[in-house]
């Protein structure tokens, strides 16, 4: 398969619509039809159900969509890796790492520092990014590496490692009653008057419906909950960022948090080997 014929592919299978699939793509739709219809004659495979009405996907298309996506990932990110190595002035890139801001902060460090002491160490950018988004980047090249937290990353088509699983703790703010508890519940939480918990974007950039405060970043949250708008459920961790403005309370029937490090599965880069390896490491 071509690479062409796989983003043909992709396009009209996310769209379930020729027309809306060519627009897209910037081309007619006739070639778009021919190009699919030579698809799956070379594949020996019907890729999708055609109506005068609709179009919907059959189990070999699902699984061409799933396999086809992360083929383009691939090339999409070969393509970025190597635009990096040629702006190099050594003609090597180093790694980039992507981390959710404000988050596994002293983990982090202790990984930085115990990498640059390796030595075959590559120097390492870091971009801190806002929820949810160190994956994308990933798949997309923008990143060699992520540290990624489960439940609430998905690690799904990425190698991983676990380094470390923790607790989670309600940010309050100082002074406020349940900082005199040595613990609190879930149920509790949710019913806080005056102390909603956030709302954080979805990848569209739109809300979810609630009372709670829109929220883009940790630190924008942070000081929210200082001024008695809101409460946060966070990584126990957390705890050393907090100021004495803000106190924390462990929650006992949060779920825990495990911290991950994540790379393609398709790298090869003896660079990333090593920052893994690393990781694992770190006691």
């Amino acid at each position: 398969m071509e690479t062409r014929e796989l983003r043909y592919f992709v396009a009209v299978a996310e769209e379930l619509h020729f027309g809306r699939a060519a627009q897209r793509l910037g081309m007619a739709q006739p070639p778009l039809s021919r190009a699919i219809q030579q698809l799956e004659r070379r594949l020996g495979a019907t890729l999708l159900d055609r109506t005068s009405r609709t179009v919907a996907l059959t189990e070999a298309g699902s699984v061409l969509l799933t396999e086809g996506r992360a083929a383009l990932d691939a090339v999409d990110a070969a393509e970025r890796r190597t635009r990096r190595a040629a702006l190099s002035p050594t003609g090597s890139p180093g790694l980039v790492l992507v981390t959710k801001a404000n988050a596994s902060s002293e983990l982090l460090a202790e990984l930085l520092a115990a990498y640059a002491a390796a030595p075959a160490a590559v120097p390492v950018d870091v971009i801190l990014c806002g929820p949810g988004e160190q994956a994308r980047l990933l798949r997309e090249g923008r990143a060699d590496v992520a540290l990624l937290h489960r439940p609430f990353d998905s690690v799904a088509g990425f190698h991983t490692e676990e380094l470390r699983t923790e607790g989670q703790v309600v940010i309050l703010p100082a002074g406020h009653p349940l900082t005199a508890r040595t613990d609190v519940r879930m149920a509790e939480i949710s019913t806080l008057p005056g102390l909603p918990l956030p709302r954080w974007p979805a990848p569209d950039g739109s809300y979810p419906p609630g009372p709670g405060p829109q929220v883009r970043d940790h630190a924008q949250l942070l000081q929210l909950v200082a001024l008695g708008r809101a409460c946060a459920v966070s990584p126990e961790s957390c705890r050393a960022q907090l100021h004495g403005d803000l106190a924390a309370v462990p929650v006992v029937d949060a779920p825990q948090v495990t911290t991950v490090i994540a790379w393609p599965p398709h790298s090869r880069s003896r660079a990333v080997a090593d920052l893994v390896r690393t990781a694992t490491q770190l006691q």
